[in-house]
């Protein structure tokens, strides 16, 4: 096996190289959310189509985005930062990962459910992002917790809520939004294998079965439980329910905030 970084473009130039590869299987990008459900409503222009172009394998790991806030604003549970948001009459202002990221588009649905109003300050990364809410120059923010835990141990982030049905164990005490008693915000920041389009379906089922077998593995879970990440596995039915299911999601959140790249 060989890993051939692709960095760019907010994943695609890698998720491309697989899309334009033969589709005999020995091509795989390893996806998320961004160039796979994302980029089709934000870009005008893509290299491929991920629903034409690529097939979904198997769901690797998932990781929930936290609600983050700074820890001077007088706040501690997801309500408080609600009603304090509302306080503020639009002036709150968060900081994300980029335009258009998980980060933005989790901060933009909480913002829409809760019929409340922000200013997205975007930066380039999840570091820059959370030390931004650290030093007091944006409110809050939503992203991956590894990015914030040592703001949190210095005492200059506060963490408030994940954005998951459920909290995984490396994030146990934390309470989820539907806790805190904002329905329908759930955002996974998941990571998956993809395929070209016509790849033997018993190459793709071969696939499956040899990374689902892979995650079993008790080392590798505790490698991915130390930096936050949950083991999914599944069917490629499961894992393209989910990719349909996000597709759906957020391609309504980002036309309604008119969110178009070039």
């Amino acid at each position: 096996m060989v890993v051939d970084n692709k960095p760019g473009a907010g994943g695609m130039l890698g998720v491309d190289v697989a899309a334009k590869a033969p589709a005999d299987g020995h091509t795989i990008a390893i996806g998320f959310n961004g160039p796979i459900a994302f980029a089709p409503f934000m870009y005008r222009k893509m290299p491929y189509d991920p629903a034409k172009d690529l097939v979904p394998v198997v769901m690797t790991t998932s990781q929930p985005n936290v609600l983050a806030v700074n820890a001077n604003l007088p706040v501690k549970t997801t309500q408080e930062f609600l009603a304090w948001v509302k306080q503020q009459g639009g002036k709150m202002n968060y900081s994300s990962l980029g335009m258009g990221s998980s980060s933005h588009l989790t901060m933009e649905l909480l913002l829409a459910q809760t019929g409340l109003n922000g200013t997205h300050v975007p930066y380039n990364g999840s570091p820059p992002a959370a030390l931004a809410v650290a030093q007091g120059d944006t409110d809050a923010t939503f992203t991956t917790a590894p990015a914030l835990l040592n703001h949190v141990k210095a005492g200059k982030v506060r963490l408030l809520a994940v954005s998951a049905a459920q909290v995984p164990e490396s994030l146990k005490g934390l309470p989820t939004l539907a806790d805190g008693g904002v329905k329908g915000v759930e955002s996974l920041a998941w990571n998956g294998l993809f395929v070209a389009a016509g790849t033997p379906e018993a190459v793709v089922q071969k696939i499956n079965a040899d990374v689902n077998a892979a995650l079993t593995d008790a080392q590798l879970k505790t490698v991915m439980d130390n930096q936050g990440l949950t083991i999914v596995g599944g069917t490629q039915a499961d894992f393209r329910k989910v990719v349909d299911s996000d597709m759906k999601r957020w391609g309504a959140i980002i036309e309604r905030i008119g969110l178009k790249l070039d």
